[in-house]
């Protein structure tokens, strides 16, 4: 077990969280930023944050587009891993989001698949959000993917057992008023003993991202549904992608 309050941590850090999420299909991915590229038609050489970024595979096609893109994350192997990508257009850091990072440099930032949402606190919450609007440049532009919790509620799939590269992952979700939860066991032959995290993600709504918006001037501009930029509806959308603008 870990310390609960900084779980993310370790299970970010964790080579099996990757291959729990991270073997999603690359072309859907691809598929998603190419339209929401298509909605945002950055400037050529636009500077971009991808916050959260994990090992890299979103940052890495965005550089592939011809930006220079920035990718931060707390996991150190991660980002030790996504430096193998590193070239003229791309480069990573350790980075917390919780503290100050480039301040007034990027054209827009981005946070990809509810890289959001796990710390302690509304503090750490709205510090996060102030890293990520002080590094953007006036009318600079935030994007946020974060699950729609009136969706994740109805549709939560309390027990799933999956079974990757001869690793068993046993699944147990739940949510009480303010936090969904995921604890993850990992059945490996390799392991001595079996593996156990639990994730817990902030159940925020968009009138919550709407104040923590504004509180550091960035204002809520487009809010889409699915990774099809469809409209987004408060019941039946699966995720709450919202685009702001720092004033």
């Amino acid at each position: 077990m870990f310390n609960s309050s900084n779980w993310f941590k370790e299970w970010f850090n964790s080579p099996y969280y990757h291959k729990l999420y991270f073997e999603h299909d690359d072309q859907e991915a691809a598929a998603f930023m190419t339209r929401l590229l298509g909605k945002l038609q950055p400037a050529e050489r636009s500077k971009l944050l991808d916050v959260g970024c994990g090992r890299g595979r979103h940052a890495k096609f965005l550089a592939s587009k011809g930006y220079d893109v920035t990718g931060i994350d707390l996991a150190p192997d991660s980002i030790s891993i996504a430096r193998r990508l590193e070239n003229g257009h791309l480069q990573f850091f350790e980075h917390d989001m919780r503290l100050p990072f480039w301040i007034n440099y990027f054209d827009y930032a981005f946070n990809f698949f509810t890289s959001f949402g796990y710390f302690r606190t509304e503090r750490e919450h709205y510090n996060a959000i102030r890293t990520i609007a002080g590094s953007l440049v006036h009318g600079g532009t935030l994007v946020i993917d974060y699950l729609n919790v009136h969706f994740a509620e109805d549709h939560l799939v309390h027990k799933q057992e999956k079974v990757i590269e001869d690793v068993t992952y046993y699944l147990t979700k739940w949510f009480d008023e303010t936090h969904f939860y995921k604890k993850i066991e990992i059945e490996d032959e390799a392991l001595d003993a079996p593996l156990e995290f639990t994730e817990k993600v902030a159940k925020f709504s968009l009138g919550d991202f709407n104040d923590m918006f504004a509180f550091y001037d960035l204002q809520l501009k487009e809010v889409y549904g699915d990774y099809h930029l469809n409209a987004y509806d408060i019941k039946q959308s699966p995720r709450m992608i919202m685009i702001a603008e720092k004033n």
